[in-house]
């Protein structure tokens, strides 16, 4: 892109946390936003707030919180990048009230999540971790008592979303009869078939497999009550979120020999650093797989993270695109080499468009582009306009004062 923007690139002010993949920083600097600050840790609230008042971007993975006090702090902020598929970390309304768009990576980490349940099937079904164990301390557990092969096995997939449906695939194509239940009409793939309530699934399968995102309706969505209706020896895995399942409750039924095991890879409570002790009630079972929230931690998918959020954000910071935003009207826009854009984030109500057009057409100033979308209680509005010149801060000015009015920004 030639022309001028609002503000040079290289004064944009890019905060990336957590060690996200040097791919992000690669396709940012690459773009011409060298002013970057690149941590390999989440910041504690004093730090962060210091941090994100300067930031115009920001890009978190799961350990930043961004609340609305963080927010208070961030009068720069611009657009936020959440380096991962969840963003349950970050107060999405808080965001929107302050027109602030938020990106994730939906899609880039699912791959990782489904060959590692393939994985932990494979793993629980053979009792391999027990039998390494007894190994590594001298022992020759050789025997088939109790091992069995995949084929043949039932897999229901709690939750047939992008991973759920993605494992469905894999599944398959190790011989496994798939079904599925989710609340939403999806798209089935292969054989598999979906069932009519979460109950019946439970009842018909070998191994359940969770893939639900984190809401009301998925908080204790797997009680004691759900574990019990599951078959006499089969295997529970959770590589969703932490709030979905009692442990407590799967310690039990796993105690009592109900279950022949489970894989677990999040938790409610998990700690805020490698250094801080991890603790779960499921610590000391033999034939359960305890991991640290690694499903989506594979070298290929967050450099796929990398490069897919930091493109969205930058998109937006250049053009306005809003295309990915969680939070915020969906706009996709082509670049123009000639005319002024400006955007506008305001309160959906009546009114505020024609307010927007009366700007230009008192001044003389011929629109040649106009998109809006809205999006619950926000509404977002692309304006080009020719002729604008040097009254460029003038016009927003003034569409800063419509009432209403979230934010406006001179894009280019």
């Amino acid at each position: 892109m030639t022309r001028q923007l609002s503000l040079p690139r290289d004064r944009i002010s890019v905060l990336l946390l957590e060690g996200i993949s040097q791919s992000a920083v690669d396709y940012f600097v690459s773009s011409g936003y060298v002013n970057l600050t690149h941590l390999p840790k989440a910041l504690d609230d004093k730090d962060l707030k210091s941090h994100i008042a300067e930031a115009h971007i920001i890009g978190i993975r799961s350990r930043t919180q961004l609340t609305e006090e963080i927010f208070s702090s961030a009068k720069k902020l611009m657009a936020v990048g959440c380096f991962s598929v969840g963003t349950n970390q970050v107060d999405l309304d808080a965001a929107r009230r302050r027109g602030i768009p938020v990106f994730n990576a939906p899609y880039s980490n699912t791959r990782s999540v489904a060959e590692l349940v393939i994985g932990e099937i494979i793993m629980l079904t053979r009792r391999i971790f027990p039998r390494s164990a007894s190994a590594h301390q001298g022992g020759w557990d050789k025997s088939a008592e109790g091992s069995r092969e995949m084929r043949g096995k039932t897999l229901g997939i709690v939750g047939y979303g992008n991973i759920g449906s993605q494992l469905s695939v894999l599944a398959e194509s190790m011989g496994m009869n798939v079904r599925y239940f989710d609340p939403s009409d999806k798209l089935r793939h292969g054989n598999s078939e979906s069932m009519a309530s979460l109950g019946e699934l439970l009842e018909i399968s070998d191994f359940v497999t969770m893939h639900v995102p984190e809401t009301s309706s998925t908080q204790n969505m797997i009680t004691e009550a759900e574990l019990r209706r599951m078959k006499k020896g089969a295997f529970f895995i959770n590589n969703s979120r932490g709030t979905v399942v009692d442990l407590e409750a799967l310690a039990k039924v796993l105690k009592e020999g109900h279950l022949a095991g489970a894989a677990v890879d999040v938790f409610p409570k998990e700690p805020a650093s490698n250094k801080e002790r991890f603790e779960t009630p499921l610590q000391g079972l033999d034939n359960v797989i305890l991991t640290p929230h690694i499903g989506g931690s594979t070298e290929e998918a967050q450099e796929r993270i990398g490069r897919e959020v930091s493109r969205k954000l930058v998109e937006y910071s250049d053009v306005g695109s809003t295309l990915g935003a969680v939070n915020f009207p969906q706009v996709q826009l082509p670049p123009r080499p000639n005319g002024t854009r400006f955007i506008h984030v305001h309160e959906n109500r009546p009114g505020i468009l024609n307010s927007l057009n009366t700007i230009f057409s008192s001044r003389g100033l011929n629109i040649v582009g106009e998109f809006l979308q809205t999006h619950g209680e926000t509404g977002y509005v692309v304006v080009e306009a020719e002729g604008v010149g040097q009254r460029a801060n003038d016009i927003l000015e003034a569409l800063r004062q419509i009432p209403g009015t979230i934010r406006a920004r001179l894009v280019y």
